[in-house]
């Protein structure tokens, strides 16, 4: 049985491991035993190492014969040394993994201003969490090639779920842009996420990129609009973005301040994936008020 190593081992991973365990043996990186339990109840086997510390990553290499990277860059800097260490733990000992998956960010691509935009669009981060991502998306494509291993780099947007939706937010009143100042924002589904991934573990080839985002196309403040409809809490006010310093959170404004409509064209085509919510509208249509509380 081949084995599978996740590397960040939060929902998507779980999600995952619900349609890879029979098929699979699976260990995940996990820097708090904590957690442990929930792994091994969903069938992973916890590794224990810290992405910060490379001293704790010597087990990793020659473990497993997939690498699925969800692990997020560190908090601060435009270099992500997380994934550094772990590319140089995955060269030890002689045994490289046969293919690795790394999950990014559509940030980036930096503010397209509402353009539609493809995996051939040359990225441009503005923001220091999307120029982290792009250094490991950089650090890992030359190590596939030099390696010669295949590379699935997916570019992905909000995620969301029934219990990964903006509710304090909604519930606390905190508003939105007006339509002349907000940005086309995107999102896929945490399941869609997860089966994107397994898709890509079964056409490993290459190295290639995917942007991994439903058929959704709205600006910020309808994508708040209809989460609010769904489970009964009042929509957010409109304010100016001039009027939004101080009201807004500022990490929540740098995603504002960014506007692009993804593609999926290769989504599709490529990897065959077939949206189990093409929409936000479709996924929120069977909830109810009380997954508000």
């Amino acid at each position: 049985m081949k084995r599978i190593l996740f590397i960040g081992s939060g929902d998507i991973a779980l999600r995952c491991a619900r349609q890879l365990e029979s098929r699979y043996r699976l260990y995940g990186l996990l820097r708090s035993a904590q957690r442990g339990d929930q792994l091994r109840q969903s069938n992973i086997t916890p590794v224990a190492g810290d992405l910060d510390q490379y001293d704790s990553l010597q087990r990793l290499g020659g473990l497993a014969n997939y690498v699925i990277h969800l692990a997020p860059p560190p908090p601060q800097g435009n270099v992500d040394h997380r994934t550094r260490n772990l590319l140089q733990a995955l060269s030890k000992r002689g045994s490289l993994p046969q293919g690795v998956i790394y999950i990014s960010t559509s940030g980036v691509y930096g503010d397209c201003r509402g353009e539609h935009v493809d995996e051939t669009r040359t990225p441009a981060p503005s923001t220091p969490r999307a120029k982290r991502r792009l250094d490991a998306e950089i650090r890992l494509r030359d190590w596939a090639k030099r390696q010669k291993i295949p590379l699935v780099i997916l570019r992905v947007p909000g995620i969301y779920a029934a219990d990964r939706l903006p509710l304090q937010r909604l519930q606390a009143g905190t508003p939105a842009l007006n339509d002349e100042d907000d940005g086309y924002t995107n999102h896929i589904h945490a399941d869609d996420l997860a089966r994107a991934i397994i898709h890509a573990l079964r056409q490993l080839n290459g190295i290639r990129i995917y942007n991994v985002v439903d058929d959704s196309r709205m600006k910020m403040s309808e994508y708040f609009d209809l989460v609010a409809d769904a489970v009964g809490l009042p929509r957010p006010p409109r304010i100016a973005r001039s009027e939004a310093e101080g009201r807004i959170s500022p990490a929540m404004l740098s995603f504002m301040d960014e506007s692009r409509r993804l593609a999926n064209l290769r989504l599709h085509k490529e990897l065959g994936l077939r949206l189990h919510y093409p929409t936000v509208g479709a996924a929120l249509a069977g909830l109810k008020p009380a997954n508000a509380r």
